[in-house]
């Protein structure tokens, strides 16, 4: 029957037909061809042109329905657009396949190569937008792409732990300890070497002895999360310094001003509240090696060091001492103004006296003895978020609420109803118990308490040990 191919299709004859009886394929096509030959001269006979390569296969869809065969005729073409047409209008002239009536309409004459510009046209759009993003940076982001994959590629694993850590670890004296590989990423990527990440809040080896040997600043998060991190190195080890992110944010998203500012605003641990009682080891750190880890020339001013009072004392002291009437004017001088240098050194020396033993009311135990076997089921809660760092808000049923990262649980607390008990894997504090108290929370169970100054009557707070 002629080519079942043509090399290109430049048009595509669409028409419609109906038979009056039920037809098969191959008498549609036989129709169109016995009725057309001879109509158009030896140049348009649709067999020679097929013969020739010059029009496609003739594809024909039908269906019957309700006695009538109906469907649609498709006749590839590489004609132009003139002869196209002239070849289109002549399938309209069929009005009879074999003894039934026939009657066929052209639809539509489809220019294939559109169909193909306009794939070529969205394929070349999609292929641009991929180069000017990804294939061609603007300078300025090619040069912090090199820059970032410089810095980010110093961080290096350390000891028998693998703690990610900077390579200006074993160069200073000094150690800016943090909670994971994205704040250590971070603090490179701001200059910012001698950083190592305690890695969780179980505190392994490598990490103990970093802290003993070298003068150790933790810098935490904005938010309560860095708390049982703070109080798990205290256990097992020796910190110096406190240093916090601005509130609500977290070390990792921090720019390098704002990293600068938190550091330089770092207080001794025993300044900070519930950490009185703790005595620092004596280690051997130059002056300056904290502030040249932050790649600064000259120290700036730190936090209150507890230095300086001892060596006012012993000011005083002399003082009091005495001499001649005009040393001792001079002197009386001296001690007033030194009176008002020292003053807020003095508020902060006294505010460690109330506690210095917050051991009396931790833990909490209520006169009303708790339930034995909720107090087990909150035990088994316990366990569960054992290493989670997750505060779990359980119903009056025991079913799981609501669990969220323990820094969230007051958010959380705040959208729920009906509460009967809140689980952490972290440490109950006075403004958890509060909160609980308001919700009419019954119970409040963590791995420890923190210092509870007042016991709230109708919450009862359970403990892992």
């Amino acid at each position: 029957m002629g080519k079942t191919y043509i090399d290109t299709v430049k048009y595509l004859v669409k028409a419609n037909f109906e038979v009056d009886g039920i037809i098969e394929k191959p008498d549609i096509v036989g129709a169109v061809f016995g009725q057309t030959e001879g109509l158009l001269g030896d140049e348009l006979d649709l067999r020679e042109l097929q013969k020739n390569g010059r029009i496609g296969r003739i594809e024909v869809e039908t269906q019957i329905r309700g006695g009538k065969t109906l469907g649609q005729i498709f006749v590839p073409s590489s004609l132009d657009m003139v002869e196209t047409s002239i070849l289109a209008a002549s399938l309209e002239v069929v009005d009879r396949v074999g003894p039934c009536e026939a009657r066929i309409s052209v639809i539509r004459i489809e220019d294939s190569r559109n169909l193909k510009r306009k794939q070529v046209l969205e394929r070349a759009k999609s292929l641009l937008k991929t180069m000017v993003s990804t294939e061609i940076p603007e300078s300025k982001e090619l040069s912090e792409l090199v820059r970032d994959a410089v810095k980010v590629s110093d961080a290096v694993t350390y000891g028998e732990d693998h703690l990610v850590v900077g390579p200006g670890i074993e160069a200073t004296d000094s150690i800016i300890v943090v909670e994971g590989r994205a704040d250590v990423l971070n603090m490179l990527k701001n200059g910012i070497k001698n950083v190592v990440a305690v890695g969780g809040a179980n505190v392994g080896k490598t990490i103990t002895q970093l802290c003993r040997e070298k003068e150790t600043t933790v810098f935490l998060d904005g938010d309560r999360g860095g708390d049982i991190i703070l109080r798990e190195l205290v256990n097992a080890t020796d910190i110096d310094f406190v240093a916090r992110a601005s509130i609500g944010k977290e070390v990792e998203e921090l720019t390098r001003k704002e990293i600068i500012m938190a550091l330089r605003k770092r207080v001794p641990l025993e300044q900070v509240e519930g950490y009185a009682g703790e005595k620092r080891s004596e280690k051997k750190v130059s002056p300056a090696s904290f502030v040249e880890a932050l790649g600064e020339g000259a120290p700036r001013e730190q936090a209150p060091m507890p230095a300086p009072v001892q060596q006012q004392r012993m000011q005083r002291d002399r003082f009091q001492r005495g001499g001649d009437r005009d040393r001792g004017e001079r002197e009386r001088g001296d001690r007033d103004r030194g009176e008002r240098d020292r003053r807020p050194v003095v508020r902060q020396e006294t505010s460690f006296v109330p506690q210095e033993a917050p051991q009396p009311v931790v833990p909490v135990v209520p006169d009303v003895p708790a339930d034995p076997a909720k107090v087990e089921f909150l035990k088994g809660s316990l366990k569960e978020l054992e290493g989670s760092l997750k505060a779990r808000i359980v119903g009056e049923d025991n079913s799981v609420q609501n669990e969220v990262p323990i820094r969230d649980i007051m958010t959380a607390l705040d959208g729920v109803n009906k509460v009967f008990a809140i689980v952490l894997d972290g440490i109950v504090t006075q403004r958890l118990v509060d909160a609980a108290e308001q919700k009419g929370v019954q119970y409040v169970a963590g791995i420890r308490a923190g210092t509870i100054t007042r016991k709230a009557p109708t919450t009862r707070i359970v403990l892992a040990a």
